[in-house]
């Protein structure tokens, strides 16, 4: 499956403009502010029909514009299909061929796209929100009604969340304990099967971007762990009796802590309060890493999170790479570049400077040059 081309409208401050895509790397280059992100963004917006980093989707519409617009073409086995997004009055709409779709499992059964920001190289210490995004994001390129099952978990949390905060009687929040922790358990075997998918690709990659360090570790670490034995050993439990062991392992939790969660007005336990521990040997990364470590141990996941898919789906995930060159050191930068020429898929990497990303260019490469929400085709600089 191939990314063929890409068109957009009313789009941030993109101008209305159409871009051929390469088959191998796409580089999109210009100082800072000028567009090449929001680019990207539109991309993941087409390929997934969620934002990449927009917490509202009125934010992609371009000031002063009632509608946003991404068109793209893509190559599949059976021909070229055409989808297109749009963005209007707060609300998102899909087509594929001109056909509405709902959900991103519609689009040829969901696209794996792995997006990679400077901002990421920051997750590793940070606090544990981020890293469960980190993480279900690899899990929804995987398993794509993820995100459907993430929402329903969602809306069941927010209305537990409500009655605890009004000091409901009991009877009205146990209600919700049932779907939570059917659904709970789904996410979490989900997180951790994907977890157990890539930890080898990445720990290969660890050892290569930082060598002489001790191994990586990535560890799912569950909310509970230690006073609601919902550590490994329920994992381990839900492997030989079914996901039932570990939902009512979940249940049991909920009606456990509910006095708490009444006094403080939330639900304590769950995969919305789970986090993922990276380690380097015996030490948190979190606490103890430099920023050179940290900066290796996410530029380890991604890769492992990449090789995860392409053994899965026998393909590798189109990447968009957003000035990631800048803020890795020459030897980490210089891996990379490497690694993505080596890895013949389609990759979009948007720069400050084309002399970080020329290694991962190859012959095929197109490059453009952005300037004012404009993208130009030019020759390779």
């Amino acid at each position: 499956m191939l990314l063929l081309s890409v068109a957009t409208g009313g789009f941030r401050n993109l101008a209305p403009q159409a871009l051929r895509i390469s088959s191998r790397a796409t580089v999109l280059a210009g100082p800072n502010g000028q567009g090449k992100t929001n680019f990207l963004e539109a991309v993941y917006l087409l390929c997934t029909l969620r934002p990449l980093r927009a917490q509202r989707l009125a934010e992609l519409v371009r000031f002063g514009e009632e509608k946003a617009l991404v068109q793209g073409d893509f190559e599949l086995p059976g021909g070229v299909r055409q989808v297109q997004v749009a963005i209007e009055a707060g609300k998102r709409s899909a087509q594929v061929d001109g056909k509405p779709v709902r959900d991103p499992t519609e689009l040829f059964g969901g696209l794996a796209v792995v997006a990679f920001a400077p901002d990421e190289l920051a997750v590793v210490r940070g606090g544990p929100d981020a890293r469960r995004k980190l993480l279900d994001r690899a899990v929804q390129n995987r398993h794509p009604d993820h995100l459907s099952d993430a929402r329903d978990y969602l809306r069941a949390l927010k209305s537990r969340n409500a009655l605890l905060k009004e000091r409901a009687e009991p009877g009205l929040i146990d209600a919700f304990d049932a779907p939570l922790a059917r659904l709970g358990a789904t996410l979490r075997l989900r997180r951790e099967q994907v977890l157990a998918e890539l930890r080898g690709h990445a720990g290969r990659a660890f050892a290569e971007v930082a060598r002489g360090e001790a191994p990586l570790v990535l560890r799912y670490e569950a909310a509970g762990r230690d006073s609601n034995e919902l550590g490994e050993q329920a994992s381990q439990e839900a492997e030989q009796k079914g996901p039932r062991a570990l939902e009512e392992r979940l249940r049991a939790a909920l009606q456990g802590r509910l006095p708490r969660d009444r006094e403080r007005g939330f639900t304590s336990v769950g995969p919305h309060a789970d986090d993922l521990f990276f380690g380097i040997g015996d030490r948190a990364a979190r606490l103890y890493a430099s920023q050179g470590q940290a900066r290796a141990t996410m530029l380890a996941f991604k890769i492992g999170e990449i090789e995860m898919l392409r053994a899965a789906q026998g393909r590798a995930p189109l990447l968009l790479l957003d000035d990631v060159s800048s803020e890795l050191d020459p030897e980490r930068n210089r891996y990379l570049m490497e690694y993505l020429r080596a890895l013949a898929g389609q990759v979009l990497l948007t720069t400050t400077d084309v002399r970080l990303v020329r290694a991962a260019a190859g012959p095929d490469a197109l490059f453009h040059a952005v300037s004012n929400g404009l993208i130009q085709a030019e020759k390779e600089p």
